[in-house]
């Protein structure tokens, strides 16, 4: 019940409330990007929802124009060289996030969820399939995104986002405290700008290794 119909409830009123009252952060921001480096403020990638179904997920552009296209960042050669001025202040800040309101707001995202894969990220949603973790709707965050972000390895985010299917899918008050607990987590997470690693995938186990 809670998966089914309490959590889109959540989802729906939470993500209305986000549209209208950050609405002036949205026009500040969009002039920001605009001004910075001329082109389309929204930047949309064809990202994995429920059930492996495809939808666009949307950010605030903070990369070029020159930027290779549905090309994960720890991908590029020197993704540094891709990303705005700007759109550094909104990656450490996760503001670059803020359009995926709307995506919650239409059903293909959750507030909380497993970030959705790009549709070619295929080691990810392979190793999500272990655990179910594709079965559910992606979310803005996560259990792996308080957990280290883009730090981790691609098993050890699958794995964590298996835990957070496994806890929505036995439902209850426990599945609502536990999203709850994902979402204050964000907060300081944000906060403190956690995890954010450009081509940073694996991170946490290279630091390991130096020290």
């Amino acid at each position: 019940m809670y998966e089914k119909f309490f959590k889109r409830v959540i989802d729906t009123v939470l993500s209305a409330l986000g549209l209208l009252l950050l609405s002036w952060l949205y026009l500040i921001l969009a002039l920001a990007v605009v001004i910075d480096d001329p082109g389309p403020v929204l930047f949309s990638q064809k990202r994995v929802g429920r059930g492996k179904k495809y939808f666009q997920l949307h950010k605030f552009r903070s990369m070029k124009m020159s930027t290779p296209h549905d090309m994960p960042t720890h991908m590029l050669e020197n993704p540094e060289q891709y990303i705005t001025r700007v759109g550094k202040f909104l990656r450490k800040s996760s503001l670059d996030e803020l359009p995926q309101i709307w995506d919650i707001f239409v059903g293909n995202m959750s507030i909380i969820g497993p970030r959705p894969a790009l549709w070619n990220q295929d080691d990810l949603i392979e190793e999500r399939d272990r655990y179910g973790a594709n079965d559910i709707r992606p979310g803005l965050t996560g259990w792996a995104q308080i957990n280290g972000r883009d730090e981790l390895e691609i098993p050890v985010k699958a794995r964590l986002d298996g835990e957070y299917a496994e806890k929505l899918r036995k439902g209850g008050f426990a599945a609502f405290f536990f999203d709850c607990r994902c979402f204050l987590g964000t907060i300081f997470s944000v906060a403190r700008g956690d995890g954010v690693v450009e081509g940073g995938t694996g991170a946490i186990r290279e630091k390991e290794e130096v020290r």
